[in-house]
């Protein structure tokens, strides 16, 4: 069985039990971020931890605009054409050439939300959905539509889902308010839409990096076929088994980015796999709950990816 069928078969119930898939992610140094270094690198990592997915790391965020002043402003944010995302895409083309027939290639996508935080700063967009929401939806509108036309680049060109990550939900910003419904929600759900109409394989991330969330309610509904979720809700650990059921798919995580995956010896790393994978539904991935420390050792990684391919529930 290759990584594809492996990871495929984590979707269909009726797929007998194997080996636990795994995956972790870095971000990689600054002269590995564009072109054949950045193909290479990616292949390097990927074939060194053994991990089950190759995910693409979208590295040319929106630049920042310090024309946009004010809530008006939002509505002359340029749409950006594919021109702008020809490195991402160079990238993607050669990685999906030399990955094959082997593993799911996956394009990491930032929401609509985290790329408007890139252009104005994330403080001045609060304020400025604040003062005006209706403004700043056109800005975000805009946002998709040169989104969107990636993503449907991305997909002619075969790749095989996305990790489409969301903020805005979160307590620094508009937890249970409507603000979040009217500038934040559509633009996810319309980009993630999209991705889930074309591909086989797409993992909703729900990103505490800035900080944590009251509820994962706004998500349910979010498409995606596996969901990557945060560890803890505020200061309240979260289950794996309840929130594989409450979202009714396959959850991604289960270890601390900067706990023992970062720090740990090898016999750490393995002990702490398998006290997660004794506790974990039957379709479960292993990962952490978000991008790990760009200084992590490669070695810690594979060690976790192993454990959790050699793990047998013998309790």
């Amino acid at each position: 069985m290759n990584r594809r069928t492996k990871v495929l078969g984590l979707l269909d119930e009726s797929t007998p039990p194997g080996p636990v898939p795994a995956a972790f992610f870095i971000h990689f140094p600054e002269q590995c971020k564009a072109g054949q270094a950045a193909v290479d690198r990616h292949l390097a990592f990927f074939e060194y931890t053994g991990m089950d997915i190759l995910k693409v790391q979208y590295e040319d965020r929106f630049p920042l605009r310090p024309e946009i002043r004010e809530p008006a402003d939002w509505a002359h944010l340029p749409i950006y054409d594919l021109e702008f995302y020809a490195n991402q895409l160079d990238i993607l083309a050669g990685i999906i050439k030399a990955a094959g027939d082997d593993a799911l290639v996956i394009q990491t996508m930032y929401s609509p939300f985290m790329q408007a935080c890139t252009t104005v700063g994330r403080d001045v967009l609060r304020r400025h959905i604040q003062q005006d929401p209706g403004a700043v939806a056109a800005g975000m509108e805009r946002i998709t539509e040169s989104m969107m036309a990636y993503v449907k680049e991305c997909i002619a060109f075969g790749v095989d889902g996305f990790y489409a990550s969301t903020q805005g939900g979160d307590v620094s910003m508009f937890p249970d308010s409507p603000l979040f419904e009217q500038c934040i929600q559509p633009y996810d759900r319309a980009l993630m839409s999209e991705m889930d109409r074309a591909c086989a394989f797409n993992i909703l991330h729900i990103c505490d990096f800035h900080s944590g969330y009251r509820d994962l309610e706004p998500f349910l509904d979010y498409p995606g076929h596996v969901v990557s979720t945060p560890l803890t809700l505020l200061d309240d650990a979260l289950n794996i088994e309840d929130q594989a059921r409450r979202f009714g798919r396959p959850i991604m995580g289960g270890l601390d980015r900067h706990g023992v995956i970062a720090t740990g010896s090898q016999a750490e790393i393995e002990d702490a796999v398998r006290a997660v994978l004794r506790q974990a539904p039957g379709q479960f991935f292993l990962g952490a709950d978000c991008t790990l420390p760009g200084d992590v050792s490669w070695d810690n990684i594979r060690s976790a990816i192993d454990a959790a391919h050699a793990f047998v529930d013998d309790d």
